[in-house]
């Protein structure tokens, strides 16, 4: 007898540990999908950002449109149009060749010294003058459409750049991707000449190139931009589905989802501050010959200025998610929280009651649907953003206060039905 009670205590002790056992694993691989979900979230971000960088022409057309209205960049691009004019004038040389001829048809040599003597102040200032025209037409309306122009017709050219082929009006030699500077070029010689400036009609056919990017090691570079740009599609729908599984799989769904929202907005906030990072590794590897810093700093913050956007978005949303789970959670706080914001709506449609305004069956509908009617707010909230177009941090506060109004709504009409009954005997 004893013996068969020990069997049995066996046999229950066995039977106990089976769903515990499965309770740890359960737990276990929900914590390594989730943990993976957010590791993959921000190389999801990246690749996402590089493939509509390179496939929507209309996407990096609108990144690059700024830039042409940006002073560094202005600066920038004139002063090197403005140093290619002046390798095919040489203006104090050509002084020098005229007072030369002055002197041999007659001219007072002491003239002549003196007339030698401006050459350099006669170069300086018409290269001054130059560069003030230069400057204008930079600044013009003229130069942005022409700028949106390249840079729309150079797109192809751009994609054959970062897959490591070249051509076209974007170029790679060694490190640095070039955009070709001819057309601008061209547009200035022809507004010299149209100004009276007649010695720009010398210029030839000049093919310069203005410093886009200059990345150490840029063989690396595109290697991983290829990578990233194949699983620009794959990586965002992988690290869903293992955020969403994790969830899933673990025994208390709504702090795996706490979790698992909190781990993307962190993940998130690591891609900030690794951005952060690499400007300044990318600001300190670029020389001032190549780039001035003002302009290579704008350059960068324009380029990743959408990848930005959309990790602020995803760390707003993570948040909103994550604050959401956590307030209709089960814990003292989250039920505290709820309670107190419960009586304080009911104060306010008790003093409303008081003040004569009835919701009748609307409010006794309304109460009796009150679940149904949360889970339809929370589903058109989520509609709207699925649907927005470009969704950002202030559009996802946006509809997570209009949910909360919406919430707060309900819990206001919905009147217990003996609250009615109550009312009708009184009045």
């Amino acid at each position: 007898m004893n013996e068969r009670s020990d069997l049995t205590g066996d046999e229950r002790g066995v039977a106990g540990s089976g769903p515990a056992g499965r309770q740890r694993w359960r737990t276990i691989v929900a914590v390594l999908l989730i943990v993976l979900g957010c590791v993959l979230a921000p190389l999801a971000g990246v690749a996402v950002w590089a493939r509509n960088q390179v496939t929507n022409t209309d996407r990096y057309v609108r990144t690059v449109a700024p830039l042409a209205a940006d002073p560094a960049i202005q600066a920038a691009v004139a002063d090197q149009i403005t140093a290619q004019i002046f390798t095919y004038l040489d203006i104090q040389g050509l002084t020098n060749q005229t007072v030369d001829a002055l002197a041999a048809r007659g001219l007072r040599p002491r003239v002549a010294d003196q007339l030698r003597g401006f050459a350099a102040p006669l170069a300086s200032g018409i290269q001054s003058f130059v560069r003030t025209e230069v400057g204008k037409i930079v600044q013009s309306q003229a130069f942005a459409d022409a700028w949106v122009q390249a840079n729309r017709v150079a797109h192809q050219a751009l994609v054959k750049a970062l897959t490591g082929q070249g051509g076209g009006a974007v170029t790679v030699e060694g490190d640095t991707v070039n955009l070709n500077l001819a057309p601008f070029i061209e547009t200035v010689k022809q507004r010299l000449v149209a100004s009276g400036f007649g010695l720009a009609a010398r210029i030839p056919e000049v093919n310069a190139s203005f410093v886009l990017f200059d990345v150490k090691n840029l063989t690396r570079a595109r290697s991983a931009f290829d990578l990233l740009n194949t699983l620009g599609i794959w990586l965002p729908i992988i690290a869903l589905v293992l955020l969403g599984v994790g969830v899933f799989v673990a025994k208390d769904h709504r702090r795996a989802l706490v979790g698992a929202a909190s781990g993307v907005a962190v993940a998130m906030v690591g891609l900030g501050l690794s951005l952060a990072v690499f400007r300044t590794i990318y600001l300190d590897a670029i020389p001032a010959a190549v780039l001035p810093h003002d302009a290579a700093a704008v350059l960068y913050d324009t380029i990743v200025a959408y990848l930005r956007l959309g990790l602020r978005t995803i760390l707003v949303l993570a948040l909103v998610v994550a604050g959401g789970a956590l307030v209709t959670g089960q814990s003292t706080t989250a039920v505290r929280t709820r309670q107190r914001l419960a009586a304080g709506i009911g104060w306010l449609r008790g003093g409303a009651e008081r003040a004569g305004w009835r919701t009748g069956p609307v409010g006794t509908w309304v109460y009796a649907n009150k679940q149904l009617l949360r889970i339809a707010a929370v589903a058109l909230a989520a509609l709207a953003l699925v649907f927005w177009g470009q969704p950002t941090g202030k559009t996802i506060l946006l509809l997570a206060g209009l949910l909360l109004v919406a919430l707060a709504l309900i819990e206001f009409l919905g009147r217990p039905p003996e609250r009615t009954a109550e009312i009708t005997t009184q009045t």
